[in-house]
């Protein structure tokens, strides 16, 4: 690689440096590892210059050689010193490119910094004197905003203009004093209403609290939410499956097949969308949400500490949270975690974490044995509450698994890691909402309805084959009633937590159609049915705890499985996963019936 038309993009993460990076050079690019180093690099063609070659290292805060990352971006400079050298910096705060814009100026002699997000920032309130900070860093400034095309020009012409110019030589062992560079160079004075949000939201008396009555509030919200479109979609499909009905009697086809079509794979289908779609819609457009306002990166530096005590990272927090809406987002958010035995270990304990596909079946069971008491208005707040303390004590649990496999098959040197808090900013909302519901809520139920297509049939089969007068499904019941009953539970609850495997909002069809001996899914029409059926079938308040920690800590669903296998590429791993959760919750049964 030749230095003299050779560009090298530097900055922290989260600057908008591969946003530049891509204006830059279009599709005149490509991605790859370095020789002998796992860190990934992206390279490529100046766009309105083919001979310029453009490289981008990646985000670090500082030159520092303490991970890969650090260690091959310091390496690619010094052996390519004659380089030109774009430092981005976040215009929102330029305090924290300091440390690395010194390094760099100790460096090479050819270097340029790049004020990205400028007009954002201006515009948030921050006033910066660029001729003053030219003045003090003695080092080439340009402004930018990712997004107009017009200060990439510029970009583009200076990049054209300095590529084998060379600077004067870099003062070796340069000191920033950066303290005094923000003082005489930046006035930010909407960092007084950061720093008075950060007093609440990051406080060790009000952090905490804060994180766990959002919680509350966002299940209550998507309970309360997802009641009437969920009702509407039933009343819609059920309307669709008589229409699909006739159309298969018109065209003549057996009546076990039409029976097969519409009351297996028909109604399983439609029951995860109606059941999944609507929960998943308004979780995670609210999480999104609180992400692009800036708060999720609080709730890992508040329970950072604590997952430190777990020998875990706080990163694990963000992919905790991520699993509340769905246990795949979450394995897949993993990613995030750097060190590989911290990484797994989240992946494997992800599930402890309950998905919003699990929320039917706790809030029914909650609302039958446990608020029964209250008056309508009340009902629906106190089951959120409960089920808030029911989520506590899954990730208490998750973070006493975690801390147990950092002691034993993932052991790890537990490690600090490099906190970026972004500003708080307003989210836009209508463009935020639909891309959580197009990238998340239907990428994760279209993986479900691939699963729940033949689970479907596989339902309707044990339900309608027949041996010597009893199903399939009334054998495999019997079988498991013995089992069940060590737990506290029964054979329908635990053929429903299998056959639930595609997707767990199933369950409790599953369950009903089991306990009233139906060939098909069974749907109650109000929870005053199912607290009949439930409490005739011998279920008490043992069972309904049983149920409801069962239903917290069991396999995950036939989606993060195959989840867990594409970012582990290991079926040791995937198997551990549905195991580890599966045995807890036992364990946790069994205790229970014996104490109860």
């Amino acid at each position: 690689m030749c230095d003299k038309n050779l560009v090298i993009l530097i900055g922290n993460p989260n600057v908008g440096k591969s946003s530049i990076f891509n204006r830059l050079t279009g599709d005149n690019q490509h991605t790859g590892n370095w020789t002998g180093k796992t860190v990934e690099c992206a390279e490529g063609k100046l766009k309105c210059n083919k001979d310029i070659c453009i490289v981008d290292l990646p985000g670090i805060y500082t030159l520092c050689a303490a991970n890969a990352e650090e260690i091959c971006s310091k390496n690619f400079l010094l052996q390519h010193k004659d380089a030109l050298v774009i430092v981005v910096v976040d215009g929102n705060n330029i305090y924290k490119s300091l440390t690395l814009i010194e390094e760099v100026s100790n460096i090479t002699s050819n270097a340029i910094i790049c004020i990205n997000q400028y007009k954002s920032a201006v515009k948030s309130g921050t006033k910066i004197n660029i001729d003053k900070l030219k003045e003090i860093l003695k080092i080439p400034i340009v402004t930018t905003e990712a997004t107009d095309r017009s200060s990439l020009d510029i970009l583009n012409n200076i990049i054209n203009i300095n590529i084998n110019n060379h600077f004067p030589t870099p003062i070796k062992h340069r000191k920033l004093n950066k303290e005094n560079i923000i003082k005489e160079v930046v006035d930010d004075r909407c960092n007084d209403r950061q720093r008075k949000l950060d007093k609440i939201f990051t406080s060790k008396v009000t952090g905490i609290p804060i994180m766990f009555l959002l919680l509350a509030m966002v299940l209550y919200i998507t309970i309360i939410g997802a009641n009437y479109p969920s009702d509407f979609l039933s009343y819609v499909f059920a309307k669709g499956g008589e229409y699909l009905y006739e159309f298969l009697n018109y065209i003549s086809l057996p009546s076990y097949i039409i029976s097969l079509i519409c009351d297996g794979v028909y109604r399983t289908v439609t029951w995860v969308v109606a059941v999944m779609l609507p929960p998943m819609a308004i979780f995670f457009p609210i999480f999104s949400l609180l992400e692009n306002f800036g708060y999720l990166p609080r709730v890992a530096f508040n329970l950072d500490r604590v997952f430190c005590k777990a020998n875990c990272s706080g990163k694990q927090a963000l992919t905790m949270c991520m699993g509340f809406g769905c246990n795949a987002c979450g394995v897949t958010g993993c990613r995030i975690i750097n060190n590989r035995e911290q990484r797994l270990n989240a992946i494997v304990t992800n599930n402890f974490v309950p998905c919003n596909g699990r929320f039917p079946t706790l809030i029914s069971i909650i609302t039958i044995f446990m608020t029964s008491y209250f008056n309508s208005k009340l009902r629906s707040l106190v089951s959120a509450l409960i089920l808030t303390g029911f989520i506590i004590l899954s990730i208490i649990v998750s973070m006493g698994i975690s801390f147990l496999l950092s002691k034993t098959i993932l052991k790890n040197e537990n490690r600090d890691f490099v906190m970026e808090m972004p500003k708080y900013k307003k989210p836009k909302i209508i463009a935020t909402i639909y891309e959580s519901i197009k990238n998340r809520a239907v990428f994760v139920l279209l993986r479900a309805l691939v699963v729940a297509l033949p689970a479907g049939a596989i339902i309707w089969l044990c339900g309608n084959i027949k041996i010597n007068d009893y199903t399939i499904l009334s054998y495999i019941v019997n079988f498991l009633n013995p089992i069940g009953k060590v737990f506290g539970l029964d054979g329908e609850i635990l053929i429903a937590l299998l056959l639930g495997f595609p997707a767990n909002e199933i369950v409790i069809p599953i369950m009903l159609m089991a306990y009233s001996g139906s060939s098909t899914l069974v749907e109650c029409s109000d929870l005053g049915s199912l607290s009949n059926l439930l409490i005739s079938n011998g279920w008490t308040i043992k069972t309904a705890i049983c149920m409801i920690i069962i239903v917290l800590m069991h396999f995950p669903c036939s989606t993060t499985c195959l989840t867990i296998y594409k970012e582990t590429k290991s079926k040791l791993w995937t198997l551990i996963s549905i195991l580890l959760p599966t045995i807890t919750g036992l364990m946790f049964c069994f205790l229970i019936n014996i104490v109860m």
